[in-house]
């Protein structure tokens, strides 16, 4: 006996029980639960977009450490808050085997293309033991990339097969797996499939580029379009971290280099980016608001010789060729550990004082240095060699001790930049194209 019922975490609904009866491959609703069925349907009608009203961001225009921003608080899009756990391990995003299944992810696109592409969903949402003519063209569309297979059963009704099969394609879709259809999977699942084939082409040779070029040991990788962080070790995944990058109008850079040194409890230099765009148009005020220091150079810094702010011409660029620092501390956007690699860009790894910014589907909010979720992990892992311990590093968070590290042994990095892939176990995967580099139509980035 299989089950229907109703259920959404994020609202009080109805609860309904319905016994099918199981002939085959077809699954019978029984005709005295119908009438039941379809008043519950009545009770939880789907649900039209509706204009997401966008967070304030303002609430305290300085506050880094509350909106986990590397600079000041910027207006963005508002992708929604979800709790998000950290993600399952499964491939490396450069291992040499996703060339091969990103060309078989691309011949299995073309011929989807060749048979006129998939429907476009209805902006309706959805759920699990809902019946609306509406899921009839979802199934379709999760059959076209085989996220759902084909089986016989009422097509009107939003069944566990279903919601599984959603479940599946918000995964690889880089959304939270709830198996709710909500509008950004809805937006997810319509861009077109000509638009897909075109991302899985243009990313094939970044591909061929990057995993031809990572060790056989340790190395870490960073795909900004996911957001995330995955430590490798022999072409296996150690641990993969929910991150943070930087915004559209401030991306990360490309980087290849190798994480070098590690940073506890480190004074924050403000980047040259926020200091001309946030820190000085807002003035002398900020500076005691969160206690930043000014210094002449770096060398003045190093003596304690600090410059009284009001000594400089505000209202010019004066302020522009002094060096700010904010102390290590609770409230310092690095957060307790910083790593630390050469990078023409300037950028780093971090934590962050405000780790709520983990929970939000849409994670491109930095000024392009990346903060990672459950650093002291990944911390604690790079350290192997030096012989520390997470406990080790968890003691740095408690005591608030200043300390740099030399690695015995430097890992390598890689910042990368791939929205769409193939993997060994047949799954093709799309990410948000953040920065349009993909040269695909905007309905591919804009989601």
């Amino acid at each position: 006996m299989a089950i229907i019922g109703f259920h959404d975490k994020r609202a009080a609904l109805p609860v309904v029980a319905a016994p099918v009866s199981m002939e085959g491959d077809m699954a019978i609703v029984k005709p005295r639960w119908t009438a039941l069925l379809a008043a519950a349907a009545f009770m939880i009608p789907a649900c039209s977009f509706e204009a997401s009203a966008q967070r304030s961001r303002f609430d305290d225009w300085l506050g880094f450490d509350q909106s986990g921003s590397d600079g000041w608080d910027q207006p963005t899009r508002d992708r929604g808050t979800r709790e998000e756990a950290q993600p399952e391990r499964g491939f490396p995003t450069l291992a040499k085997e996703n060339v091969a299944a990103t060309k078989a992810a691309i011949k299995q696109y073309a011929e989807i293309v060749a048979r006129g592409g998939w429907p476009q969903l209805p902006p309706i949402e959805l759920r699990t033991g809902m019946n609306h003519p509406a899921v009839v063209e979802l199934r379709r569309r999760l059959q076209a990339t085989g996220d759902l297979q084909a089986y016989g059963g009422y097509p009107e009704i939003y069944d566990s097969y279903v919601e599984q099969a959603v479940k599946k394609a918000q995964t690889r879709h880089g959304l939270p797996a709830t198996g709710f259809l909500d509008k950004y999977t809805i937006e997810e699942l319509n861009v077109p499939a000509a638009a897909r084939l075109r991302q899985l082409r243009v990313n094939l040779p970044r591909l061929q580029t990057l995993s031809g070029g990572t060790p056989a040991g340790k190395y870490i990788a960073v795909n900004i379009p996911s957001a995330q962080i995955e430590a490798i070790n022999n072409n296996q995944v150690v641990s993969r971290h929910i991150g943070v990058v930087g915004k559209p109008d401030r991306p990360s850079p490309m980087v290849t280099s190798s994480i070098e040194e590690i940073n506890f409890n480190k004074d924050w230099f403000v980047p040259p980016t926020v200091l001309k765009s946030d820190l000085i148009p807002k003035g002398i005020d900020a500076l005691a608001v969160h206690k930043i220091d000014v210094y002449t150079d770096f060398t003045a810094y190093q003596r304690g010789q600090k410059t009284d702010p009001a000594s400089l011409d505000w209202n010019s660029d004066a302020p522009l060729h002094y060096l700010y620092v904010q102390n290590g501390g609770p409230e310092n956007p690095l957060g307790f550990v910083k790593l630390n690699f050469q990078s023409p860009h300037h950028v780093y790894m971090h934590d962050t004082a405000a780790p709520s910014i983990f929970s939000q589907s849409f994670r491109a909010e930095s000024s392009g240095c990346v903060r990672v979720q459950n650093i002291h992990q990944l911390v604690a892992w790079l350290l192997e060699d030096n012989g520390w311990s997470v406990q080790q590093v968890l003691r740095m968070k408690q005591t608030g001790e200043k300390l740099n590290i030399r690695m015995k042994k430097r890992v390598p990095l890689f910042w990368t930049y791939i929205t769409a892939w193939g993997t060994q176990d047949g799954t093709v995967q799309f990410r948000r194209d953040i920065y349009r580099r993909d040269g695909v139509e905007s309905v591919a980035s804009a989601y």
